[in-house]
């Protein structure tokens, strides 16, 4: 197979590609980070070394198989791997014009949330850096500047944490697409292993965590992952992050109706925040085909936020986009054995 390098630093493309000159590592770094899509483009490099580019290494090696765009300007895209199986990224663009690229870590989810149709494909395999990288480039090639990202599409971020942690690296990189760490946010079910890895060896991004109840019992029931990061051992792992990085944190709250929307379940965020400083993202859960949830009412999500509110915690509701296209959170899938893999359930 030939060298891929979407997942390299520029003095790695070097060193991997044995170039005498090592600058030009960085300049196929550069190339690849500003829209190229071919060697040929590189028109600073020699041609022989464009050439050897060509048969030797792979620019990309993945594509995009399938575009669908929501009403509301949401598009999902689904990717092709070199192995042939398949992921799905998404582009927000809000009324600003700003751009947030949703992008995944793994094929699949090995975390079994039973709110979250990604869930049910089981864990397929963990992406390398330049599967996640792609997914940005491409995006951006086929849609603009992206300016923020969130790993927030399939997989658990912190279940494949080296691999992201490379992939932020490069997105960082300021030959690259030098986007700021407060741009970039991990989005996690609670796996407080990671946490700590990230207090100790960073990146310390953004970091948003799927709550979704504060009930112990309740949220083992409907988050596996519960089992083995318990409500204390999150919150002790959350006040860690947030003295090393004295930001405030998002809890993502899905809300289930008749799960998990009740005034005692707003009384129970409050208590689990205690004197943390975050913000609660309330979600009404988005529809996916096979799963035992229904949505909340629109009465019931305003009662639910006005109680958060009454009860001083800082709540946001989220506005549900790519929910025609089954790009809204936990609505990603792509089912492999169906008659066309792209098919994602629409």
């Amino acid at each position: 197979m030939k060298t891929i390098i979407t997942g390299l630093l520029p003095e790695e493309i070097s060193a991997e590609l044995a170039l005498p000159q090592k600058y030009r590592g960085k300049q196929i770094f550069k190339w690849i980070h500003s829209g190229a899509l071919s060697f040929d483009e590189m028109t600073d490099l020699p041609v022989k070394l464009r050439e050897e580019l060509a048969e030797n290494t792979m620019l990309f090696s993945s594509g995009i198989s399938r575009e669908v765009i929501d009403s509301d300007g949401t598009a999902k895209v689904t990717l092709k791997l070199y192995d042939g199986h398949f992921v799905e990224a998404v582009l927000l663009e809000d009324e600003r014009g700003r751009k947030t690229a949703c992008i995944s870590s793994q094929a699949g989810c090995a975390m079994g949330c039973t709110f979250c149709r990604t869930g049910t494909m089981g864990l397929i395999r963990n992406l390398d850096p330049g599967e996640i990288v792609e997914q940005y480039i491409l995006l951006s090639n086929k849609y603009g500047k992206i300016s923020n990202i969130v790993f927030m599409g399939m997989g658990e971020p912190l279940a494949n944490l080296e691999n992201v942690r490379k992939s932020i690296e490069i997105f960082h990189h300021p030959e690259g697409p030098h986007i700021g760490l407060r741009k970039i946010t991990i989005s996690t079910c609670g796996l407080v292993e990671g946490i700590d890895d990230l207090v100790q060896h960073g990146p310390l991004v953004k970091l948003a965590v799927s709550l979704v109840s504060a009930d112990e019992e309740t949220r083992e029931r409907i988050m596996p992952v519960t089992l083995k990061n318990s409500l204390d051992h999150l919150k002790r792992a959350l006040k860690r992050y947030q003295e090393k990085t004295n930001r405030r944190f998002t809890l993502e709250y899905v809300l289930l109706g008749g799960i998990n929307d009740r005034r005692i379940d707003a009384e129970k965020v409050r208590h689990f925040i205690g004197n943390l400083k975050a913000v609660v993202n309330v979600i009404p859960w988005n529809p996916a085909e096979g799963l035992p949830y229904k949505e909340p009412g629109e009465e019931t999500t305003a009662a639910f936020t006005e109680r958060l509110e009454e009860l001083r915690v800082p709540v946001t509701r989220r506005y549900r986009r790519g929910r025609g296209i089954n790009g809204a959170c936990g609505q990603l899938a792509v089912f492999e054995n169906s008659t066309d893999p792209s098919d994602s359930g629409r």
